[in-house]
C-alpha cells in the first residue's frame, strides 16, 4: 500500500517568533511549485495556525479532524496559489507527541495515501523550541533554520540547533538569512551563527542564501497573498526563486527512509527514543 516515491521533507524553523518563517515557508512552496514540483505545505504551528490566514484560505477541516478519523487528509487539503496544497493546522491542538496509538496509525496512513503525488513536503513549524517543534524538525530530512540580524534570533537559533544536535543527533542544518539589508548582511548573520556553533557544537551549517527586507512582503501580507505571487518581480520574490533553485538541487533521499510514512513514523515516535 505504501508509496515508494521519495519525498523531500523540509522543516522550516528558527526558534524565535517574528522572523518571517511562515512567509519563507509559503513563498518557498510557491517557488518550488512554479518549478514543476508537487508541493504540500503543512502548517505545523499547532498553537497559532497562520498559513491559511496568510493566504486568505478558509479551512473547513484541519489535521485534528484527520486524527479523529472524521475525514481523510485529502479532504483537509486546501488548494493554495500556484497549485500548492495546504494542510491547515489544528489551532490549539495537542502536541503530535501526545497522540494515542490509533491516532499514530491514522496519521501514518493519511500521509502514505497522499505520498505518491507529492514531491516536496514543507513543514512550517511553530516558534520556540518546544516538543512539537523538535518532533517535526527531527523527523524531516532537511532543517531550514531561518535567522535575522538580531541577537535574540541568533541565540534562539543556536539554542534550537544545540537541542537537536545534543538530544537527537542531528548534525546538518541549512540556514537562511531573512529580512536583511544587503546580501553581505545575510552572510554576516550566517557567520555570527556559525561562529558559536563551530565553537561549541559538532555540526555542519550550510548557507542557503538571504531574503532581503522588502516593503512588498508587508503589502502582500495585507492582501492575504504570497509575495511570490502578488509581486513576482519584487526583491524578496526574486531571492526566494534563487533559493528554491538551490533547494531543488538538494539530494533526494535514496532509501526507504525518505518516504512519507517514515517521516510520520519518526514524527510520532516519542522524543528520546532515537530513530
Amino acid at each position: 500500500m505504501g508509496s515508494n516515491h521519495p519525498v523531500q521533507v523540509i522543516a522550516v524553523t528558527g526558534g524565535k517568533g517574528g522572523i518571517g518563517k511562515t512567509n519563507v515557508s509559503v513563498n518557498l512552496s510557491l517557488a518550488l511549485a512554479d518549478m514543476g514540483r508537487r508541493v504540500v505545505l503543512l502548517d505545523a504551528d499547532l498553537g497559532l495556525a497562520n498559513v491559511d490566514v496568510l493566504l486568505g484560505l478558509k479551512p473547513k477541516a484541519t489535521l485534528a479532524d484527520v486524527l479523529e478519523g472524521k475525514c481523510d487528509l485529502r479532504d483537509v487539503m486546501l488548494n493554495g496559489p500556484g497549485g500548492v496544497r495546504v494542510v491547515p493546522a489544528a489551532s490549539g491542538a495537542a502536541s503530535m507527541v501526545s497522540l494515542n496509538h490509533q491516532q499514530h496509525a491514522g496519521l501514518i496512513q493519511a500521509f502514505s495515501e497522499v505520498g505518491d503525488n507529492i514531491d516536496v513536503l514543507i513543514v512550517d513549524t511553530a516558534a520556540g523550541i518546544g516538543d512539537s517543534v523538535v518532533s517535526f524538525v527531527r523527523a524531516a530530512q532537511e532543517a531550514l533554520i531561518v535567522v535575522c540580524d538580531e541577537p535574540t534570533s541568533i541565540t534562539d537559533a543556536y539554542a534550537l540547533i544545540k537541542l537537536l544536535n545534543r538530544d537527537h543527533g542531528m548534525t546538518r542544518f541549512r540556514v537562511l538569512a531573512n529580512m536583511v539589508g544587503t546580501p553581505q548582511e545575510g552572510r554576516l548573520v550566517f557567520a555570527k551563527l556559525s561562529k558559536v556553533t563551530d565553537r561549541f557544537l559538532d555540526v555542519a551549517l550550510q548557507y542557503v542564501g538571504a531574503v532581503p527586507f522588502d516593503e512588498a512582503v508587508r503589502k502582500s501580507v495585507q492582501k492575504q497573498r504570497a509575495v511570490y505571487e502578488a509581486f513576482p518581480r519584487s526583491k524578496a520574490a526574486m531571492a526566494i526563486r534563487a533559493i528554491a533553485q538551490k533547494v531543488d538541487a538538494w539530494p533526494l533521499p535514496a532509501n526507504p527512509r525518505g518516504h512519507l510514512e517514515f517521516f510520520v513514523e519518526r514524527l510520532v515516535r516519542p522524543t528520546g527514543s532515537g530513530l
